[in-house]
């Protein structure tokens, strides 16, 4: 993951950026979001970089009857596994979640944002440790 770390996320309420809940998609089906990270997951280990990777491969309990599931479980070429979470945009319950992990397990999370062409394309990578 080139690039350095970005914190540039706006706040925004669903009505304020226009942007509403679409329905889910079945267990194991991924977006079109996710399916491009995928796709760059799958050159990072043709290149080595990665090792091995999985979509929805881990699911991690926060507390009684409360879970998170990272988009992608990633072992990485030193064997260092990483949990990746890909978002077009946040929500607060999902940063909640991504920090709560963060502090119990001995992962490292990584949240991946695609920026928009005119902004040069690629990732916004966020790491919470």
């Amino acid at each position: 993951m080139a690039g350095g770390v970005q914190n540039r996320f706006a706040s925004k309420s669903k009505a304020a950026s226009g942007r509403l809940a679409l329905g889910r998609l079945k267990v194991g089906a991924m977006n079109k979001t996710e399916a491009a990270y995928s796709a760059l997951l799958d050159g990072l280990c043709a290149t080595g970089e990665v090792l091995w990777f999985k979509f929805e491969g881990v699911k991690l309990r926060l507390a009684d009857n409360t879970f998170y599931t990272p988009d992608f479980a990633v072992m990485l070429s030193s064997g260092v596994m990483e949990m990746h979470e890909v978002k077009g945009f946040w929500q607060d319950d999902a940063r909640v979640k991504i920090k709560v992990a963060a502090d119990l397990y001995p992962f490292r999370f990584i949240a991946a944002v695609p920026q928009k062409k005119k902004d040069g394309g690629g990732w916004q990578i966020e790491v919470f440790e």
